[in-house]
């Protein structure tokens, strides 16, 4: 007991300041790295450090000692190249940080813009025509529209409707919306190395997943087979959407000032594994 208090007492405000810095870090890095493959990796490396340690350190390995001292700082080399995309998404997300002094988007633009794609995307799935409409928020999107053909037009279900129609020239690929503007369709999008839930879904699936992980941007998908509205974002999707729970999801998190609702998500991810569990029972 009195070891304890003479640490205690020993306790600088800077050290309490220090601590909570350190733990910020780790905290942040978990929460980065949760709900990806990467925390498989990062679980790995963690025992793999762990029996390293307790090996050298309580069996008296020298050769073994020796080789672990000496493969500590490979692995610090290392980290850098198996956590990339996580280490990539959590700079972009620092770098967003000071998104707030650009110029926001015109709330008006922004409504009219989730109203004609929530319209146009409950249209594509009675009529089964598969789409992919990425919104760009505060990650620019310029290098994947280069991919494909520059439209620069006005958002409009209309339009929509006809650049996805079957056997049309642009409907193979993704359209980008920037504000209320189309400025590219048959676009080419990355495709994610994330293992998809439901084996059943296609190649749209993995590129909304693979856009939503490598930028902030926000991806809708109509499915071609089952005419199912997602949306994918930050790497996770919300499927079995209709029209109106397309359009809610939409005003929260493309709007002026392109903030993210962490806990409108959290909720949302809630409805979405109810509505499944809902829809698994159905065929039962």
């Amino acid at each position: 007991m009195s070891d304890i208090l003479w640490v205690f007492s020993h306790i600088r405000f800077t050290d309490v300041i220090d601590i909570l810095l350190v733990s910020g870090i780790f905290f942040a890095l978990l929460q980065l790295f949760r709900g990806t493959q990467a925390i498989q990796l990062l679980r790995g490396v963690i025992i793999f450090i762990f029996l390293a340690v307790l090996l050298s350190n309580v069996l008296r390995l020298t050769a073994f000692s020796w080789l672990i001292g000496n493969a500590i700082p490979a692995l610090l080399v290392a980290i850098p190249v198996i956590f990339q995309p996580e280490l990539r998404r959590a700079l972009e997300r620092l770098g967003r940080a000071g998104g707030f002094i650009d110029r926001p988007m015109r709330e008006a633009a922004a409504n009219r813009t989730v109203s004609q794609v929530a319209r146009a995307c409950r249209l594509l799935s009675e009529a089964r025509h598969g789409a992919i409409i990425v919104l760009e928020r505060n990650t620019g999107l310029q290098d994947y529209a280069d991919t494909g053909v520059e439209i620069k037009a006005q958002v409009s279900s209309e339009l929509l409707l006809t650049i996805f129609y079957p056997n049309t020239p642009l409907h193979d690929g993704a359209v980008i919306i920037r504000e209320d503007e189309i400025i590219a369709a048959a676009v080419v999008l990355p495709l994610s190395n994330s293992t998809l839930a439901d084996r059943y879904l296609g190649t749209r699936h993995r590129a909304a997943l693979g856009i939503s992980e490598q930028t902030d941007a926000i991806a809708v998908i109509v499915s071609e087979e089952t005419g199912t509205i997602s949306v994918a974002h930050n790497g996770r999707m919300v499927r079995h959407l209709d029209e109106t729970r397309l359009r809610n999801i939409l005003q929260r998190l493309y709007r002026p000032y392109m903030q993210f609702d962490l806990s409108s998500w959290l909720r949302l991810r809630g409805r979405e594994q109810s509505d499944t569990q809902e829809v698994k029972e159905s065929k039962l």
